[in-house]
């Protein structure tokens, strides 16, 4: 007989790592019923540890929780010493040392008490798995290949996983463009992929794909002279067979002519049929776009700007699927203080009483029926440990329609549009109903997350068409038939936070050649001169004056059409009030009424 051929697995390094985290945790001394917190969930245990250590009433101003898993990730995922992440990144934290150290320390010892991973556990979790021989030949001997996409963007964490998955780099593929390498500041390291042949010579070999299906030649041309001028890369220059216009070079006299240019040229190709949605104005950071968002308001240009709160951030999504972690794992202690604050009647100290009470006993769920609530809650409590009954005992995913049903009444006290919310829980339930079983839709939904919801949204959107506003960052992977890369000035494009280092300028230019390379037929790059100083009088001129991107050198400059825009009608000359007929508008607006 011939062995049926393995299913292939696919997913994220997070997701795969959750995968094996589950099958192996008799072996590596995890709970088999462990749960996976979201960041929010992170940084608020975080936060309880921090203050449980007495760090949030010190006279000095101790690092927020944010601040506090953002180190601790860095640690984790870039593979470096505590110390050195606070000296390179976070300077200001450096006087902490001390003190951050035992705070993860007993973050660490909360996370395991209650049997929750994070995010970064779950790699940090693997690579200790795959560190032991035995488990890395056994877990390694599984694949006959492993596949690696988007690899510029990997960490050291995930790249040593990677190394002992398969040693000697046989069975081995991974896909990336050091050219688009622009997540440093979630720990992605370049050198991942510019050390990869080395790391794996032989039998590693380099195959480079130079033909570029989307953008014009002229466009491809502008953006190598970009990207050439990379101090350490993979050696390649895109071309295509595609003919088209060269990209603009576009000055400008300040960010408000910039606006203005830019909503003329929307609506100029709208109305040359190009659809607003085959249009996208990319910037370096989210406020660069202020400007032309009131310019779009006023014309009435719709936009959707990309970024916003998340699905799983929303506060109703969150409560629904605490319901749904603490009755898979009651020594959630996260989940649990926020299902019991949904009560009313059971406040902060309510609920640490109960945690508390939980969490010294080998039998949590018996210490949890024993509990004796504030009277006020007394009904509500029944009725909550009538539905851990339910989810305990009851079907996938039938049990979302059980937590949404006893959610209900507390939804609809909590938020004024209820309504509204409910849809989105609508939508969890069947987002649910994919999955077969509650562990896998917990973990996957956490790793995954959809990214709409009605929490703090605004009107829904009845345009049928709309223009793109996005980052750079956030670009990556998409592509439109006309680009305009607002603010391409020293300052901006790079950024004058991320010029600290060769290593940060280089990250920079590639950031610049993301942009540029999501362009299909119409690229322009815009140039203000001007830019207004910020908290100063009312109507204050006081400003600075930009100049072109050191990435645009001269010798590029050839590669692209150059062009100033006219200033705006009535901008160049004023007419004089003298010249005017004279009339009393203060009479006619009282005769008004």
């Amino acid at each position: 007989m011939i062995p049926a051929p393995a299913l292939p697995w696919a997913g994220t390094f997070h997701g795969i790592g959750a995968r094996l985290l589950r099958e192996y945790a008799g072996a590596i001394g995890l709970p088999e019923a462990f749960t996976i917190l979201d960041r929010g969930d992170a940084e608020d245990l975080l936060a309880l540890t921090r203050q449980q250590l007495g760090f949030a009433a010190t006279e000095r101003r101790f690092p927020l929780k944010g601040t506090c898993l953002a180190i601790y990730s860095r640690v984790v995922n870039a593979q470096c010493p505590l110390d050195e992440v606070l000296k390179t990144l976070y300077p200001w934290c450096g006087a902490w040392e001390t003190e951050l150290r035992q705070l993860f320390r007993a973050y660490v010892q909360a996370k395991q008490e209650q049997h929750v991973l994070d995010y970064d556990d779950l790699l940090l979790y693997w690579q200790q798995m795959m560190a032991e021989p035995t488990h890395a030949a056994r877990v390694g001997a599984r694949f006959d290949h492993v596949l690696v996409d988007e690899y510029q963007d990997t960490n050291r964490l995930q790249a040593t996983i990677l190394h002992a998955l398969k040693p000697d780099g046989r069975g081995l593929t991974v896909v990336g463009d050091d050219a688009q390498s622009i997540y440093s500041f979630r720990a992605a390291e370049v050198r991942n992929i510019l050390d990869f042949p080395a790391a794996f010579a032989p039998p590693a070999r380099v195959v480079t794909l130079t033909r570029n299906y989307r953008s014009t030649d002229p466009l491809l041309q502008a953006s190598n002279a970009v990207i050439a001028q990379a101090a350490e890369r993979h050696d390649k220059a895109l071309w295509s067979d595609r003919t088209g216009e060269r990209p603009q070079l576009v000055t400008l006299a300040d960010e408000m002519a910039q606006a203005r240019w830019v909503a003329d040229q929307v609506l100029l190709r709208r109305e040359g049929g190009l659809a607003l949605k085959q249009q996208a104005v990319l910037f370096r950071t989210g406020h660069h776009s202020a400007v032309l968002e009131l310019e779009l308001a006023r014309r009435g240009i719709p936009f959707v700007k990309f970024g916003g709160l998340k699905f799983l951030e929303a506060s109703h999504v969150k409560d629904l699927l605490s319901v749904l972690r603490w009755a898979h794992n009651p020594r959630g202690r996260m989940a649990g203080f926020r299902v019991a604050q949904l009560m009313p009647g059971m406040g902060p100290a309510s609920a640490r009483r109960l945690l508390d009470a939980m969490a010294a006993t080998a039998d949590p769920l018996q210490a949890m029926h024993h509990f004796e609530p504030p009277t006020q809650a007394t009904r509500h409590w029944a009725a909550w440990l009538a539905l851990h009954g339910a989810l305990r005992a009851g079907a996938w995913p039938d049990e979302v329609d059980l937590a949404a049903r006893w959610y209900q009444p507390h939804l609809e006290r909590l938020h004024d549009d209820a309504v509204v919310r409910a849809a989105d829980l609508a939508q969890l339930a069947r987002i649910a109903a994919q999955y077969p079983s509650r562990e896998r839709f917990l973990a996957e939904l956490t790793l995954d997350p959809p990214e709409a919801t009605s929490d703090e949204s605004g009107a829904p959107h009845r345009d049928e068409d709309y223009l793109i506003l996005s980052t750079l960052h956030s670009a990556k992977g998409q592509e439109w038939n006309a680009v305009y890369l607002l603010n391409v000035v020293d300052g901006c494009m790079p950024s004058d936070l991320a010029t600290g280092s060769a290593a940060e300028i280089d990250e920079e230019r590639r950031l610049l050649y993301v942009g540029m390379t999501r362009a299909k037929h119409h690229l322009a790059l815009l140039v203000p001169q001007r830019f207004h100083v910020t908290q100063q009088a009312r109507y204050g001129d006081r400003h600075l004056y930009g100049s072109l991107s050191r990435f645009i050198t001269p010798a590029m400059q050839v590669l692209f059409d150059a062009c100033a825009a006219a200033p705006a009608v009535g901008e160049a000359a004023t007419t004089g009030a003298a010249e005017l007929p004279a009339i009393d508008l203060r009479t006619r607006v009282r005769q008004t009424f």
